[in-house]
């Protein structure tokens, strides 16, 4: 058994109580159990997905985003890798490239535009992005658009952190190691059968992989109001599995 179901505790303390939260990608695994645990802390919670609006069309994000009022808190865990699988560099078309970088770059992108000119007015922010190992390392599905973006998701919030700190304003990023969380995640799983599993299993330190509820607690960590002096951070959640 490699897969660990324990779930989130009911948090006792309402530390978010009268802040808005906008969580990003709440349609199944990490997004939504990131807004149920910011909902737990107290705050109010706009969920959004694409079946609201396209966060990776600029016009679209920034009205809906702006026209919700007042944003305490942003938690974007849009992304993925669009369906896609691996194939050879030079077989990558420029639509395909595309995809993958706008639904996970562009995207986050267009949400902190939208909602940094409040927060900045408000002189009050928490921003957490949700890259991936491979943004720190490799993709084991391989999708080259997906690693690259990942990677520069954390790059963007660096410097996010940078422009926006004298705001008040603290970014932060998690980076989840192999998460089973939604289809795609499960497809993977199964593709490597009894022995990849196992041998992926045996390079995490804590010998399991993870759930949305291990990245959910990360995120409650960063948006809560005490840890206003961690900021441009990349919190690797992973079960041991990037040791540096």
């Amino acid at each position: 058994m490699w897969h660990a179901s324990i779930g989130i505790q009911e948090v006792s303390v309402a530390v978010l109580e009268g802040m808005v939260a906008v969580v990003t990608g709440t349609a199944q695994g990490i997004g939504r159990r990131i807004g149920d645990a910011v909902e737990a802390a107290g705050a109010v919670v706009h969920r959004v997905d694409r079946e609201q609006v396209d966060l990776s069309k600029s016009d679209e994000a920034v009205s809906y985003l702006r026209d919700l009022g007042k944003v305490d808190i942003l938690v974007h865990s849009a992304g993925g890798v669009c369906g896609q699988t691996h194939a050879p560099i030079e077989e990558i078309t420029d639509a395909a490239w595309d995809e993958v970088v706008d639904a996970n770059l562009r995207t986050a992108f267009n949400a902190v535009r939208a909602v940094a000119p409040g927060m900045k007015e408000r002189g009050y922010g928490r921003i957490v992005t949700i890259s991936s190992g491979a943004g720190r390392s490799v993709s084991l599905t391989g999708v080259q658009a997906y690693t690259s973006a990942k990677a520069g998701l954390i790059g963007f919030t660096r410097q996010m952190a940078w422009e926006l700190g004298p705001y008040g304003i603290t970014v932060n990023c998690i980076a989840p190691g192999f998460v089973l969380s939604n289809p795609t995640t499960q497809k993977q799983w199964d593709s490597y059968g009894p022995d990849g599993q196992a041998a992926l299993v045996s390079r995490i330190a804590t010998r399991r992989t993870g759930i949305p509820e291990d990245i959910a607690r990360g995120a409650l960590f960063f948006v809560d109001p005490d840890a206003g002096w961690v900021s441009g951070q990349t919190l690797s959640i992973d079960g041991g599995h990037s040791l540096f």
